[in-house]
């Protein structure tokens, strides 16, 4: 399966993803959910893939990307046309398992993919090009979600969103022979279980700066439908803030590739980390649309550049024959911050308002980057 086509299909099952969170979200503050239920809500999208990570990695290391791609692309599609066969707020809780259980068995399939393609020096540089997708889905997505409420509203805006997990499957299906066929004896595999990778001191790393920078961008996502809402914005206004935030990891990952080769890896997460906690300190005080546009683009910049750069180092740290292991730990992480924060966000936002979890968060961000200079 050649890069491009990869990150083609990562472009419509992204902007199918990103485009039901948003959706998902604004949809249920429509029906009159809390900001602890719709914290609940979004928690329910990695809920599963928390759990099913690790097994799907080690399930794609034995027999390959096809059946986990099949399986991932029919749950999303038929989580985003539930709330339209079922126009009910109680549609929206087994809607946002299905459509979030589903793209993560995407996410570890594909990055497993990429991980396999090109040599040692060009992985960084592949990576880079499937963050560009991740990216372009991200940006597409909340906007398209926004204009097609204020257009059709929410259940044709799902629909809409359904068909292009549909349309990505289908050169999937055409080119299955192209895709990793796995390991099917033990002998290419390492052994070990979940402790023996988390022993490794560089896998260790990447986890624990992954998990951090997952949970700002966990924040960013669920926070800001609530806190534009709660200040006045439409949800076209809403959908334009978060395209912002993707705009600017498209704009950065964009120059990324060029540069992969040319910069040290750690020199770039303690940059993310220190501009992603700058960008949370000054969130609360975003009031109009290109205060928070601004915001939301640098927040963008921090959190887009590191990504590439994680999972060029997590590959090649990786034990023979466990790379959609490690994958898959990283995403059950990832999906861990998914499933717990919001519910924490929303306890406390309900509580004290959203200032103090930003305030929170950039202290953690900062604190960290402080911390990464000795890497």
């Amino acid at each position: 399966m050649r890069l491009p086509l990869v990150v083609l299909f990562t472009v419509l099952n992204h902007l199918a993803y990103t485009g039901s969170r948003v959706t998902v979200s604004l949809f249920a503050l429509h029906e009159g959910a809390s900001a602890l239920a719709v914290g609940a809500l979004m928690s329910l999208f990695a809920l599963l893939s928390m759990l099913i990570s690790v097994p799907v990695g080690r399930l794609i290391d034995r027999i390959g990307a096809f059946p986990p791609i099949v399986v991932a692309a029919v749950s999303v599609f038929t989580g985003l046309l539930l709330p339209f066969a079922w126009p009910d707020l109680r549609a929206l809780f087994p809607a946002a398992l299905l459509i979030g259980t589903g793209f993560g068995v995407y996410f570890v399939v594909i990055n497993n993919m990429v991980g396999a393609l090109g040599q040692a020096e060009d992985r960084a540089r592949n990576f880079s090009w499937l963050a560009l997708g991740f990216s372009t889905g991200g940006f597409c997505g909340p906007m398209l979600a926004g204009f097609s409420i204020d257009s059709v509203g929410y259940r044709a805006a799902l629909v809409v969103l359904a068909a292009f997990p549909a349309i990505a499957l289908v050169p999937f299906v055409m080119r299955r022979h192209a895709l990793p066929q796995g390991h099917r004896g033990v002998g290419m595999v390492s052994p070990g279980g979940l402790r023996e990778l988390l022993r490794e001191p560089r896998l260790r790393a990447m986890f624990l700066v992954s998990g951090l920078l997952a949970m700002g961008w966990d924040l960013f996502s669920f926070a800001t439908p609530i806190y534009g809402t709660r200040i006045g914005l439409s949800p076209t206004t809403i959908g334009v803030v978060m395209a912002a935030f993707a705009g600017a990891t498209f704009t950065v990952r964009l120059a990324m590739p060029a540069f992969a080769r040319r910069v040290k890896e750690w020199s770039v997460i303690r940059a993310a980390l220190l501009i992603a906690g700058a960008s949370f300190l000054l969130f609360p005080l975003g009031r109009s649309l290109p205060t928070l546009m601004s915001l939301s683009f640098l927040l963008g910049i921090g959190l887009g550049c590191a990504q590439p750069m994680i999972m060029a180092l997590l590959y090649a740290a990786s034990p023979p024959g466990r790379q959609g292991e490690v994958v898959g730990v990283r995403t059950m992480m990832l999906s861990t911050s998914s499933t717990l924060l919001p519910l924490v966000f929303g306890a406390l936002g309900a509580v004290l308002g959203m200032t103090p979890v930003f305030l929170a968060m950039a202290a953690g961000m900062l604190g960290a980057g402080w911390r990464a200079r000795l890497r």
